[in-house]
């Protein structure tokens, strides 16, 4: 099995602040963006096929298709799953696939990046979509990139609402390796560059705020990607785990979509996370994946900050070392269930304060934050929707996150190391 988990060592497959959110501003023509795409560089090579700005649809969906790597042969077999569905009058599928030497050699064997307008067919060996764009050479592992692709998508194909899917390895944010290269989203074999978790706030500002982010990557469904990306998207779809190298099934969650455009994010969200739990639940395999609701984030911080402070004065470290010991774990032992581990803590204390906040931040994750949670496989049992990060030895890096400016879980990992 192939997991699209990142490990910069390993070489294995896979991967407070202000609230103000930017708007991108999509009064100015295709024609003209078009025409700055066209003078940007001689590799972007782009075939007239506009939408129509006139009428936008309800949903353009727009997958980001990092598969300059060893996942390329899986990023062939989804865009041909989108197929399956393709675009309608009412949602447009657009989405930007990478590719690079060394891996497969179906399809053509191209290399560079294509940008299709994702069109209906039944053959699930070849891409027969209209390839929109073409760029001989491209850097998918730059988050610029990704927001020129973003914002060209919304030109070319506008709509009410849009959901942008960032497919490629993922590590969430994983501090095993000292590395920076360990951390992030959407490697480029080829450039060797990625985006941090701090980049796809910055990236997200620059697109404006979308109504669903999704991570068809590994171990995304962090608490500390999610709080830095909270201000650009009302909806983070992703797993706590480790994906199978085939990740999402397209077609089984486009498809309710075409039937249904008039979703609004909620519905589309809980309906992308019941297709991947489904399929493999169908097939016995383990796998996890959870929607989460961005703006009830700055207040669950406030909530675990007080929980926080509650354990910390009890002095029960014993307790919360134990918590961690025994908290649902995902690839990297120091993702744990959030949930998870406050449960646990509360149910180890007598301290009624500690009792209380806890009771509180655990209604609040499952009632607010947690839109909806699946997870499938006896091994999952305890995974709840949301990891977090709980070490046993404390980096400074991590102070770089929003997370741990705003919050006191830095503290702690620190008290209970």
């Amino acid at each position: 099995m192939k997991n699209k988990l990142f490990g910069a060592l390993l070489g294995l497959v896979m991967v407070s602040g202000a609230f103000a959110a930017v708007t991108f501003d999509q009064q100015g023509s295709v024609s003209k963006i078009v025409a700055q795409l066209q003078n940007s560089g001689p590799d972007a090579q782009i075939v007239p096929l506009p939408g129509n700005p006139e009428a936008p649809a309800k949903w353009t969906v727009m997958v980001y298709v990092n598969a300059k790597n060893n996942l390329e042969e899986y990023g062939l077999k989804d865009v041909n799953e989108m197929e399956l569905v393709g675009s309608t009058p009412e949602m447009n599928i657009v989405a930007e696939l990478g590719r690079i030497s060394g891996y497969s050699s179906e399809d053509g064997d191209w290399k560079g990046s294509r940008r299709y307008l994702v069109r209906k067919d039944a053959d699930i060996t070849k891409i027969t979509s209209p390839v929109v764009m073409e760029i001989p050479k491209s850097d998918m592992g730059s988050w610029k990139n990704m927001v020129e692709f973003v914002k060209w998508s919304q030109a070319q194909y506008p709509a009410q609402r849009y959901v942008l899917v960032i497919w490629n390895h993922g590590s969430g944010w994983n501090k095993a390796l000292s590395a920076e290269s360990g951390k992030g989203i959407s490697y480029d074999d080829e450039t060797g560059n990625h985006m941090t978790t701090q980049q796809l706030k910055l990236a997200l500002a620059e697109t404006g705020k979308i109504e669903i982010l999704s991570m068809d990557a590994c171990l995304m469904q962090m608490l500390e990607v999610a709080y830095e990306v909270r201000t650009g998207a009302d909806y983070i779809v992703a797993s706590e785990e480790t994906e199978p190298g085939d990740g999402y099934t397209y077609n089984t969650w486009l498809a309710p979509l075409a039937a249904k455009p008039s979703m609004l994010q909620a519905e589309l969200s809980k309906a992308m996370v019941d297709s991947y739990t489904d399929h493999y639940q169908s097939i016995s395999q383990g796998a996890t994946q959870s929607s989460v609701k961005t703006e009830n984030l700055y207040k669950l911080g406030q909530l675990m900050n007080g929980w926080v402070s509650s354990v910390m004065a009890s002095g029960e470290v014993l307790n919360a070392k134990n918590a961690r010991t025994r908290a649902q774990a995902f690839y990297y032992s120091s993702n744990k269930s959030l949930p998870h581990f406050v449960k646990l803590v509360n149910d180890g204390t007598q301290n009624a304060d500690v009792k209380a906040k806890g009771a509180e931040l655990l209604s609040f994750l499952s009632g607010s934050v947690i839109y909806h949670n699946r997870a499938t496989g006896a091994k999952y049992a305890n995974a709840l929707g949301l990891a977090i990060y709980i070490p046993t030895s404390y980096t400074t890096a991590y102070d770089g996150l929003e997370w741990a400016k705003d919050s006191n879980w830095d503290d702690f990992t620190k008290w209970i190391k």
